[in-house]
């Protein structure tokens, strides 16, 4: 008995291990064996094999993905929720904590029981801690499922505010850029008087936004699944675009700003150096 409240103790503290490293760590996580990063790399293989198949292409595909990333979210939560109920659940049953219910039934499906109303603070009562130790677990588990969802909770409105910021830059692109941006298409758009003026002002600009884009993806490393809303519009290709114009400014043009575009590849290229998780690949961002 006393191995399987080891073993729910380990469960719980993999559990909030990884919840405080993806929620509340602002910075990325170096090691691999995390339970976020199995559970979305697995689930994005199940989830892509249509966009790898027959979806390869066209409108269909591109909403089909964007509901991945919300829903990864949901799984995830969902995962860790799960992870501490069973792992409260196997504690009190390895402790012996005596969990009883109206029935008169103290097994494993009744600490399970006890230990999901507990978590979500039902307050049900049918299900008893009838030592120390149970009642000291149950309040423990109250405490941390009410903190764990107020968390989550503010997590999310957190998240699709960095989200719409990042997506206000790319839509900003669309005009100066094209859709999809490229490099070419906004140097002819600059073509002019104050080219070398306007030039050097959107590359500051570009750099400011590769910045703001490295911090948000380092924070909240779910955006890097999150799509673009509109079609032919990507947060990569908007910063592919920035590093496109930094490089021909340095190598083929004369009297460009050549300042602003050393500094615009400085920053673009750290978020640059992997790509955006596609269908086919898993989330592999620097930033992430």
């Amino acid at each position: 008995m006393l191995l399987w409240a080891v073993v729910g103790v380990v469960l719980i503290g993999v559990v909030l291990l990884d919840a405080f490293e993806t929620v509340v760590l602002p910075r990325r996580a170096t090691h691999r064996l995390r339970l976020a990063r199995l559970v979305l790399r697995s689930t994005w293989q199940l989830w892509s094999a249509p966009a790898r198949g027959h979806w390869r292409s066209g409108d269909r595909r591109e909403t089909y993905l964007s509901f991945y990333g919300p829903f990864a979210l949901l799984l995830l939560i969902g995962v860790w929720s799960t992870g501490l109920i069973v792992g409260f659940a196997l504690l009190l049953w390895g402790l012996d904590a005596h969990m009883a219910a109206t029935g008169g039934d103290a097994g494993f499906g009744t600490a399970l029981y006890g230990s999901g109303t507990t978590f979500f603070t039902l307050g049900i009562g049918d299900v008893l801690p009838h030592t120390a130790l149970g009642r000291l677990l149950v309040v423990l588990e109250a405490g941390l499922g009410f903190a764990f969802l107020a968390l989550i909770i503010s997590y999310m409105p957190v998240l699709n505010q960095a989200f719409s910021q990042r997506e206000v830059n790319v839509s900003l692109l669309d005009a100066r850029a094209g859709s999809p941006p490229s490099a070419a298409e906004l140097l002819r758009r600059h073509a002019g008087a104050d080219f070398t003026g306007a030039l050097a002002q959107w590359l500051r600009e570009g750099e400011r936004w590769s910045a703001e884009l490295l911090e948000s993806h380092l924070s909240y490393p779910f955006l890097a699944y999150y799509r673009s809303q509109h079609q032919a519009q990507s947060w990569l290709a908007g910063l592919t675009t920035i590093l496109d114009v930094a490089a021909l400014l340095l190598v083929g043009m004369d009297g460009a700003p050549t300042r602003p575009a050393r500094h615009g590849v400085r920053h673009g290229a750290p978020c640059r150096r992997r790509p955006q998780p596609r269908a086919g690949r898993a989330a592999a961002v620097r930033c992430v």
